[in-house]
């Protein structure tokens, strides 16, 4: 058996060990509240900017943050080459959303063209109208944030519209022969080519951050008072027994 010396060393990394990783997890959601709120911020004082072109984009990438900055582009859209990202759910309804290559004289880039309906037969992919010819449109840039990764994406046979399970522009650049831009334009929601655009920039916001930061902070001090009880609580209320 153990010596209590032994099991109250047990007692005190267990209950440490546990009230620490709530904690931390709830400073961890208070960090992406403030994160959220500071670029809401952000997108409201890029309103008032106008549009910058893609070579502006590219020269501010390499000292300034250029995540949701409004961008204006003249090109032709590549016919083929369209990507549709699965399991997008919109309204309850399962979905793709539908990324097309925009060729401009000095770029290439992908463009979120918004969302389009699913077939309940996941061997059936929806034949999308492709966009042909020059446009001149604005849209907003969108850093893509690397997502956990199920299982490598391997493209060895490619039937275009090409359904994908996240957007690798790296890989996406091999298969269309053309180096794309390290990161996505979304339309402008008043832009009426595309589908539906029903994009967030933010799809949880600060409030609900905050919310959950209170859970695991209520979380960790219930638990430094359960194993206090248990502790010592309980020892007393054998004594009375006795």
């Amino acid at each position: 058996m153990l010596s209590s010396n032994k099991l109250n060393f047990l007692w005190l990394i267990l209950t440490v060990l546990v009230f620490s990783a709530l904690v931390k997890l709830g400073f961890w959601q208070s960090s992406r509240a403030l994160e959220k709120e500071q670029r809401l911020s952000r997108i409201e004082q890029l309103k008032s900017q106008p549009p910058l072109s893609l070579p502006q984009i590219t020269s501010l990438a390499v000292n300034e943050n250029i995540n949701d900055m409004p961008v204006a582009i003249k090109g032709m859209f590549d016919e083929q080459a369209i990507f549709l990202l699965d399991n997008q759910v919109n309204k309850g309804r399962l979905g793709y959303r539908a990324y097309q290559v925009v060729i401009t004289n000095s770029y290439a880039v992908l463009v979120n063209l918004g969302w389009v309906q699913g077939s309940i037969n996941r061997q059936e992919i929806p034949q999308v109208a492709s966009l042909d010819g020059h446009y001149q449109f604005k849209g907003h840039i969108r850093l893509i944030e690397v997502g956990v990764v199920l299982q490598e994406q391997v493209f060895s046979e490619v039937q275009w519209p090409l359904r994908v399970q996240q957007i690798e522009l790296e890989k996406f650049s091999k298969l269309i022969n053309r180096q794309l831009l390290p990161f996505v334009v979304y339309l402008d929601k008043n832009e009426e080519l595309g589908f539906e655009k029903n994009w967030q920039p933010i799809v949880m916001p600060p409030e609900k951050h905050r919310a959950y930061a209170f859970q695991w902070f209520s979380l960790a001090l219930a638990w430094l008072l359960l194993m206090l009880w248990a502790k010592f609580g309980a020892k007393n209320n054998n004594k009375k027994a006795e």
